[in-house]
């Protein structure tokens, strides 16, 4: 787990990824309009949800894909490893609206206020620190359970994933979102999913999923969810996560 994570621009540029308004993301000078609005993408990829069900967001980060799914359902448990993503988080939840200071240039910064979606019963919500690799037992199941952008930030993503089919369940579904950016300083090379030759044939994290996956879930459908970290006025991260939805055997 980078140290990163638990830094306050980490919490700042995620604060403003998951709930900034558009005006205050993207500057005038213009931007990709379509990779606003990650967190509710996300959701809107699972399709319809079940009224009152359960919901997990595994890898929630400041909680924002946590908060669209309690528009539906009636519980939603958002699990991040780093503390200060969950302590921003359950401010968010507890408290409402707040404001923070973004990076603007060198040493200047800006205040911006940022609230949670409206309309949301925050009820619904609980969030707490936990490991993607040894989720508690005590979690029960769920109709939904999203993981965005998470297995390429794993140490063992195989372990997570195995742990999926005891958290779905029958008949629920499940989102895996990520960029498949696979790196060492997160997973060591042998553990990653993708991207890699063997054998001289490339490897392909989708592919993988697959074969991880099949035993329990049916892949629906897939497809590409454009994403913009904003590091500063002028200096943006622009990725794109492939979205696969997997149902519950």
């Amino acid at each position: 787990m980078s140290a990163f994570y638990e830094s306050d621009r980490a919490v700042a540029e995620y604060l403003l990824f998951h709930y900034g308004m558009t005006e205050e993301v993207l500057p005038s000078i213009g931007g990709p309009l379509d990779a606003l609005g990650f967190p509710a993408r996300c959701v809107e990829f699972f399709g319809s949800l079940p009224a009152s069900g359960r919901a997990l967001d595994v890898g929630c980060a400041v909680g924002g894909a946590s908060f669209e799914l309690a528009r539906t359902m009636g519980e939603v448990v958002g699990v991040d490893f780093s503390r200060r993503f969950i302590e921003a988080a359950e401010s968010l939840r507890r408290d409402g609206a707040r404001e923070i200071e973004v990076a603007e240039e060198g040493e200047l910064t800006r205040k911006v206020a940022i609230a949670p979606p409206p309309g949301v019963d925050p009820a619904r919500l609980r969030f707490q620190t936990g490991d993607a690799h040894a989720l508690p037992d005590d979690l029960g199941t769920f109709d939904a359970v999203l993981a965005a952008n998470l297995i390429d930030r794993l140490a063992d993503p195989r372990r997570f994933l195995a742990r999926l089919p005891g958290l779905v369940r029958p008949g629920g579904s499940l989102v895996l979102t990520s960029p498949y950016t696979w790196l060492e300083e997160y997973t060591p090379r042998a553990n990653w999913l993708g991207g890699f030759l063997r054998d001289g044939l490339p490897v392909r994290t989708r592919k993988t999923l697959v074969e991880i996956l099949s035993p329990h879930f049916i892949p629906e459908r897939n497809g590409n969810l454009p994403f913009l970290i904003r590091e500063h006025g002028r200096k943006f991260q622009w990725s794109v996560a492939e979205a696969t939805l997997w149902r519950r055997r």
